[in-house]
This record gives structure tokens, C-alpha cells and sequence, in this order.
């Protein structure tokens, strides 16, 4: 026998394709892909169409926001997902646990300064028919208010707001045309 003269017809066979093993290998890839999907917007992610103007120009009605369910360590600046009346609503974060809110003549105040709101375009005044000022947020509680501040039915409608009445931290906003 010379070299390369012996050759193993056996292993040079291919294996036949047994379709149906692999569509079924197939199904429960896409199966498990699909679980993972709903376990992360069920537990981990929200996603909602925002169905008022009470942030413009920050998010518009008809725009998609995509939230994060999990932190809810927030900041003052923050933009949150709030329930109320069992509508989601998107609402910045004014004060939180500790801060003294009142809202004059003037304009905003926080714990006894006058705020500086960059991105506000009009002034900030309170509801007649609205909260008493000032307040203090409680521990567990967040005041917020929306970016149209002529508009929005915010903090200074129906109070500070529970962190367990909550949604979320803002991730991104997906703008709808035609809105």
C-alpha cells in the first residue's frame, strides 16, 4: 500500500440531515428567545406610547418610551414613569426624600433657592386648584413636575408620589412621526 492509497470510505460519508430534528432544534431556540424576550419587558424593561404633552419638547404625545424598572434610587432631574389614575405618566423628579418644595410667585423653590430650570421653557406656578405650598417630600416619596408646566397634571395636582407608584427611569425615547 502507498500512502493516501488507503482510503476510509466510512468517515468520507456524510450524515444524513434529519430535518425534523433540526426544525425541532430550530422551534426551541426561537421558543427560548421569545421566554427571554417576555421575562426582560415583564420584569426588567417597560415600554409604553406616551399619550399626553405634559413633557414637550422633552417627549411628545404618541412618542415610544422605553423605561427601566429595576432602579429606582432617583435623583432630582430624573426622568421617571409615574402611575396615576392607572395611566402611566412621564414626569421629571423636582425633589426628593428630605426636600422642601414651594412654588411662589417667583417661580420653583427648592429648599429655600430659587431653581434655574435650563430646560424649562415657561414658568412654574401653582394650581388653584392644586396642593398648599410648601411641602416637605416624605422618606419613600418624590415631588415631580412636567416639562409644560402650564399643562401638566403633576405633583402640584395630587402630591408628592410614592416610589412604589412608580414605573421606572426613562432609557430612551423612540419619536412617532405623524404625532
Amino acid at each position: 500500500m502507498v500512502g493516501g492509497d488507503n482510503i476510509n470510505t466510512e468517515t468520507d460519508k456524510q450524515k444524513p440531515i434529519h430535518f425534523k430534528g433540526e426544525l425541532k432544534r430550530l422551534l426551541i431556540k426561537i421558543a427560548i428567545i421569545i421566554v427571554v424576550f417576555i421575562c426582560l419587558f415583564t420584569f426588567v424593561f417597560g415600554l409604553f406610547q406616551n399619550s399626553d404633552n405634559a413633557m414637550s419638547p422633552a417627549v411628545n404625545n404618541g412618542d415610544l418610551v422605553l423605561y427601566y424598572r429595576l432602579d429606582k434610587d432617583y435623583k432630582a432631574n430624573d426622568v421617571i414613569v409615574v402611575n396615576y389614575n392607572s395611566e402611566n405618566q412621564i414626569r421629571r423628579v423636582i425633589a426628593v426624600a428630605g426636600d422642601e418644595v414651594d412654588i411662589t410667585s417667583e417661580g420653583l423653590v427648592i429648599n429655600g433657592s430659587l431653581q434655574n430650570e435650563s430646560k424649562i421653557y415657561r414658568e412654574t406656578l401653582p394650581y388653584s386648584e392644586g396642593i398648599t405650598f410648601p411641602v416637605t417630600v416624605k422618606e419613600g416619596e418624590v415631588f415631580v413636575l412636567g416639562d409644560d408646566r402650564y399643562n401638566a397634571i403633576d405633583s402640584r395636582i395630587y402630591g408628592c408620589v410614592k416610589i412604589s407608584d412608580t414605573k421606572g427611569t426613562l432609557i430612551t425615547i423612540l419619536r412617532r412621526s405623524g404625532f
